[in-house]
């Protein structure tokens, strides 16, 4: 699998300083359990991060700290998993629903496409969504920073054409209508800091039922 769009300098640095909301800090999770190159920036920043601690005050540790630390390790339980069959959830997204996408509970938004909220914290939001085969979300655009995840099929807009493991951060200079590819069904999981703006009068009425 090839991912074309990975994560920005910023998200890299935020994810690995801890400072995202909750809500984006699953989706970098998420994307970075799908790209090598966005793992090897984040790691990259994290070892920055290794760094300036090294520079900071230090304090005394209790003599049988690390033998303490040792013996913990030792009496905990190490479960071996047997392999997986490739899911559609990476792992940190199944932690909010107890298992793969069979487990998701999905609410209908019209047209076929759903969605399912995460329950995250109130900083930002994120959702699963389903899009059909072929079919088009509403033409809209962002009052802050949305994330994009693509986790099964694609989906193309006026940026280009994501697929599965691809990110699409979008911000208030754009406005766009994805559309799922017609290979596959299309789920991604999305994440926001504002209400997004939609262009057409149908999806503004309904948008504070669909808490979109």
């Amino acid at each position: 699998m090839t991912v074309k769009h990975v994560l920005n300098d910023q998200l890299a640095m935020g994810y690995a300083a801890g400072v995202l909301p909750e809500a984006f800090d699953v989706v970098v999770a998420a994307h970075l359990s799908l790209s090598d190159e966005a793992r090897a920036m984040v790691s990259s920043y994290e070892a920055v991060g290794a760094c300036l601690m090294e520079d900071c005050e230090c304090f005394d540790m209790k003599p049988d700290a690390f033998a303490s630390t040792l013996n913990r390790i030792k009496q905990s339980d190490i479960v071996v998993e047997k392999p997986k069959a490739k899911n559609v959830l990476p792992e940190p997204i199944q932690k909010y629903f107890g298992g793969d996408v069979d487990k998701v509970k999905w609410k209908s938004l019209g047209g076929g496409v759903k969605q399912a909220i995460l329950p995250t914290d109130s900083k930002a939001q994120a959702r699963l969504l389903y899009i059909p085969a072929g079919q088009s979300v509403p033409d809209h655009g962002h009052r802050g920073l949305e994330l994009t995840l693509v986790l099964q099929g694609s989906f193309a807009d006026e940026v280009d054409h994501f697929g599965r493991g691809d990110l699409e951060i979008a911000n208030e200079e754009l406005d766009h209508q994805p559309v799922a590819g017609m290979e596959a069904d299309c789920i991604c999981l999305a994440a926001t800091d504002a209400p997004l703006r939609f262009n057409g009068l149908i999806p503004r009425i309904l948008q504070p039922f669909f808490k979109i």
